[in-house]
């Protein structure tokens, strides 16, 4: 079972998407297990500060480190294969191929920022990897370790009901996914494809492929690019 656990100054943002849908699942087939800790219960300030103005001047206000370094020693316990992440839009950008990674750890930490950021004390002696989900800023990171832990969780072995699902889905083997459809075969004289209603699986696979890879280029060519690269 993978291990969650989160950071953060705002707790309540992670019931809504935690308590529904896939992750929801997940939790109740004891596949992952999810706690949310408020950074704002270790800090010993009376009235739970965890933010002061920067040294050198600058806008706003960072993340103290003092109670980043006790929640992490807390959460952390006696365990060795901790992994902790800090949601940061300097992070190398999350991929697909990270989530499949990340899908396969014991125990994650993932830290929160907010205001300007956090205390580069805590970049240096406790974060082991850094991740952007791309290149803008929020305001904060809870929005992008949810994000991350949605990407996690469907890859983990029986989370979803068809294992075939997350292998299919876009950015796998770094190809689009190809076009799909559904009933009724004919909507407003649109058609589904004839092969899909064949019955041929081998003509279907190779349509499937052939779509996939036409999509990748015509949408993401950069992505063609990597797969060749990866097979060089």
């Amino acid at each position: 079972m993978l291990k969650i656990d989160v950071i953060t100054i705002f707790p309540e943002m992670f019931k809504a998407v935690t308590g529904e849908s896939i992750i929801k699942r997940a939790c109740q087939k004891k596949k992952i297990r999810i706690e949310i800790y408020n950074l704002r219960d270790f800090t010993d300030n009376t009235h739970r500060k965890v933010d002061e103005r920067p040294f050198g001047g600058g806008p706003g206000m960072l993340i103290s480190p003092e109670p980043v370094f006790k929640a992490v020693k807390k959460i952390k316990g006696r365990r060795k294969k901790t992994k902790v992440i800090l949601l940061t839009p300097q992070g190398v950008k999350f991929e697909q191929k990270t989530a499949g990674r990340l899908s396969r750890e014991t125990h994650l930490i993932f830290i929160c920022p907010r205001y300007e950021g956090i205390d580069e004390r805590v970049r240096l002696k406790l974060v082991d990897e850094e991740i952007s989900i791309g290149d803008y800023v929020l305001t904060g990171g809870e929005l992008p370790a949810l994000v991350v832990i949605d990407a996690i969780t469907r890859l983990i072995p029986g989370v979803l009901g068809d294992s075939e699902s997350a292998i299919s889905d876009s950015f796998e083997n770094n190809l689009l996914e190809h076009p799909q459809y559904t009933r009724p075969a004919n909507f407003r004289g649109l058609k589904v494809p004839e092969v899909l209603l064949s019955g041929n699986h081998r003509l279907i696979k190779e349509w499937k492929r052939k779509q996939s890879l036409l999509r990748t280029k015509r949408k993401r060519p950069d992505l063609l690019k990597k797969e060749r690269n990866n097979h060089e």
